[in-house]
């Protein structure tokens, strides 16, 4: 798991890296939490999505945005966050130009982040949304979504309410064939304390019924370079 800095729009962008198993495995991306909110590459949602595609032989990465740990820059409302994560998907594609797609992970702010970038690059494949911040960010970009996915999303959420994500998903329009999935954790807050092991099982569990399927739907398919 070797530290990597990435040269980004606004300086350097720290990361964590783990290359994948084999010369064509697939890319992850995993995008944390809001920078203001004390969201960072470290917060134990993102160390659990990175486990969980590292562990699947993806080639996998990890990185605070501008302004967090050791990235320099400041915090750009997402606008600038967005062009760090597509500058960082960049550097991963580079390193595995045989990846037959990329998957992108992120909890709230790193979700709403993570969904934009899926609308601009088609070689994602999928992507993993936790707690998307629906009451604080306009997702109508999403028209419609070119991927499948999965919102996992706490009953007791405070920040979010359930039923707000709801109301905005379920209008989201969707490419033929596409699927967005919303599932509800019960007890579960934005950040999912002592529920961490119930938001893996679920992610899991979603990997497994759909990577068989883009796999063979992408395999054909390179990245963008």
């Amino acid at each position: 798991m070797p530290d990597v800095i990435i040269p980004g729009p606004e300086g350097r962008l720290e990361g964590r890296y783990a290359p994948g198993e084999e010369s064509n495995a697939p890319i992850a991306l995993i995008c944390h939490a809001h920078p203001l909110g004390g969201g960072n590459m470290e917060n134990h949602t993102s160390v659990m999505m990175y486990d969980i595609f590292r562990k699947r032989g993806f080639a996998t990465l990890r990185f605070n945005f501008r302004g967090v740990g050791r990235s320099q820059g400041s915090y750009d409302q997402g606008l600038g966050e967005l062009s760090d994560a597509a500058t960082v998907l960049d550097w991963v594609q580079a390193y595995n130009s045989n990846a037959p797609f990329s998957w992108v992970a992120g909890h709230s702010f790193g979700a709403w982040v993570g969904m934009q970038l899926l609308m601009r690059r088609p070689e994602v494949g999928g992507f993993i949304s936790v707690a998307p911040p629906t009451n604080m960010y306009d997702f109508n970009f999403l028209a419609p979504c070119p991927a499948s996915g999965i919102i996992i999303h706490g009953s007791d959420d405070k920040i979010v309410p359930y039923d707000d994500m709801e109301r905005m998903m379920s209008k989201v329009r969707v490419q033929k064939g596409i699927v967005i999935e919303r599932e509800e954790v019960p007890g579960a807050g934005h950040m999912f304390a002592n529920h961490l092991e119930e938001l893996e099982q679920r992610i899991e569990a979603y990997l497994d019924r759909r990577l068989p399927i883009v796999f063979e739907e992408r395999k054909a398919v390179r990245p963008r370079r």
